[in-house]
């Protein structure tokens, strides 16, 4: 699969930037939002039902992790694998945008803002 560059609809609905992810670059991966085999992740349910594009749009809670559904279990889990830090990628998007987010995640080839 050609890689796409800068793309906000490749941020996913936790925030990750599929763009830069490895299982999207080879092709085995539609991104988050394509994803139908995704049904089992909550978060993207909820972003679903609120047409949000990510929890950055979420109003009920200012900071994501205050939610049950973006801090559950196996999210602590990614996040200790992954040195990943979602709710940093949440307030990057709040602070910058989706389209400078996805462009400079897309710069740095991040999937995500590291702890």
């Amino acid at each position: 699969m050609e890689r796409k560059t800068d793309n906000q609809s490749l941020v996913a609905y936790c925030g990750l930037y599929c763009g830069a992810c490895n299982m999207y670059i080879k092709g085995k991966c539609p991104g988050c939002h394509l994803n139908e085999k995704a049904s089992w992740c909550k978060l993207r349910i909820c972003c679903m039902d609120q047409h949000y594009q990510s929890c950055a749009d979420c109003q009920e809670f200012a900071d994501p992790n205050r939610c049950k559904k973006f801090n559950n279990f196996m999210s602590k889990v990614f996040a200790f694998l992954f040195k990943s830090n979602r709710k940093a990628c949440i307030n990057l998007i709040k602070e910058k945008g989706y389209d400078e987010y996805s462009k400079y995640m897309d710069a740095e080839q991040k999937m995500t803002v590291k702890r």
